[in-house]
């Protein structure tokens, strides 16, 4: 098979040897698998025997995470339940009780609650700080690990990773980074250095916002543990879920590079506009494009609640990366419960509007969003 990425996201189904030669991977919709007899299931354990149960492994699950770990240039890949469940078992395969984490502070609102929240009880600490600092002033003799995010959500910072990596091995530290907004389409973050790499596969992988999961890929010693998490945890994909992924990932090349361009047009339009404060939109990305979110914050001489109401075909969620446009609001939704201090510091305002563009007609989408702002204007 050809080595492209195009190439390798369209034939992301693994060809099969033995049982019927389906083109498409069957649907293993089965909680267990069978045995003959006693000798069999000690097969399993010996390791000559692939599946015991869904929740410990499923050739639907295995193979979403090898198709996205091939299109990171990783080793190996795991499926979870989401993406928060990714990120907690990749960390999990990492820190332990008195470790300590640096955790970019411009991260998605559920990441940065998960942190905060739930590491404490594993006896975590968290230091949230910027990675546009010098990190070296950050790490303590008990730090283990960098977090961050290769386009930051939501204001979309682009994340120097070759910074972080060469800081993670001056100290021997490992390094994680959701590479979600991205996708393996413009960075790779596992060929840069990354120790793991954590993807919603419900956004851009899946791409048709009808499913919610995650994927973790990495070196094979760190995905290993971090599978042992997943299962320990009981955050294992289902089968159908992981097989709607997988057919999502077939158009991911082509359904990335019509979102980049789209959002490119739609973000050098709206910064003309009169009713928009600021377009935050990333630069030099990859040359095949700078992403597929922007973000806008509006003046205060525009009516928020107007611009809301005069969307029309646009629909207002609280997510992203369907080939619909999408608008959210994260003051009021993913970073609704971050301290109004935090909120504050990071620029989450009330005049801030995350664009997920998809890949209707340009011009319907710019025309579209121009008359919202147009009718907003106070």
């Amino acid at each position: 098979m050809g080595q492209g990425f195009d190439t390798k996201s369209v034939h992301v189904t693994m060809k099969r040897d033995g049982g019927i030669p389906t083109k498409v991977t069957p649907i293993h919709q089965t909680s267990a698998f069978t045995f003959k007899n006693l000798d069999d299931i000690e097969q399993f354990y010996q390791g000559d025997r692939d599946y015991l149960y869904t929740r410990v492994g499923n050739p639907n699950t295995d193979e979403l995470g090898k198709a996205v770990a091939n299109l990171e240039e990783a080793p190996l890949g795991i499926a979870t339940s989401s993406g928060l469940s990714a990120i907690m078992v990749g960390i999990l395969s990492v820190a332990k009780s008195g470790d300590h984490i640096i955790a970019s502070k411009d991260l998605y609102g559920g990441t940065y609650e998960l942190l905060v929240t739930e590491l404490a009880s594993f006896g975590i600490e968290v230091s949230f700080v910027s990675f546009e600092e010098d990190l070296e002033q950050y790490i303590q003799a008990n730090t283990c690990l960098l977090y961050t995010e290769s386009i930051t959500n939501p204001l979309l910072r682009v994340e120097n990773l070759e910074n972080v990596v060469k800081v993670a091995k001056k100290y021997q530290l490992k390094t994680m980074v959701d590479n979600t907004f991205a996708t393996p389409y413009l960075v790779r973050p596992y060929t840069l250095g990354v120790d793991i790499v954590v993807h919603s596969a419900t956004k851009y992988l899946g791409g048709h916002s009808d499913i919610t999961a995650g994927v973790v890929v990495g070196s094979e010693e760190l995905i290993a543990k971090a599978k042992q998490k997943c299962v320990n945890l009981g955050t294992n994909l289902s089968p159908f879920e992981a097989w709607l992924t997988v057919r999502g990932i077939k158009t991911l090349a082509v359904r990335m590079e019509r979102h980049t361009r789209n959002a490119q047009a739609l973000a050098d339009a709206l910064s003309e506009h009169p009713a928009v404060n600021k377009v935050y939109y990333p630069t030099f990305v990859s040359e095949k494009g700078n992403g597929a979110i922007v973000t806008i914050d509006i003046t205060d001489n525009a009516n928020i609640d107007t611009f809301f109401n005069e969307l029309q075909w646009i629909k207002i969620v609280a997510t992203l990366a369907g080939v619909e446009t999408s608008v959210s609001y994260p003051l009021g939704t993913s970073h609704r419960n971050l301290p109004k201090d935090v909120q504050q510091e990071l620029g989450i305002t009330k005049g801030l509007i995350r664009i997920s563009v998809g890949i209707e007609e340009t011009n319907d989408i710019i025309e579209t969003f121009t008359q919202a702002l147009d009718s907003a204007k106070i």
